[in-house]
């Protein structure tokens, strides 16, 4: 397996949910603040609805785009 994905994370960005900001694919989401978060996912460009996401929960999930749309938990950073 390579350590790319293996590896922990060595990057982390704020995220501002919005419905047209691509962002550099991500190897996770922490949620700071708990609700739902719509996101759309590298692999297949699906928009999916993370939903009742508690406080302080890291996703580990790829996604290229966090929506405003939808999202109403808060305090997102994405890692990679």
């Amino acid at each position: 397996m390579s350590d790319e994905l293996t590896a922990p994370a060595r990057f982390a960005v704020a995220v501002v949910p919005s419905d047209s900001t691509v962002l550099t694919p991500t190897r996770g989401l922490h949620v700071g603040s708990g609700g739902n978060v719509t996101v759309r996912m590298v692999g297949d460009q699906a928009t999916v609805t993370f939903t009742a996401v508690q406080t302080g929960q890291l996703l580990p999930i790829s996604v290229d785009q966090v929506h405003s749309t939808n999202t109403t938990a808060s305090s997102i950073t994405a890692v990679w």
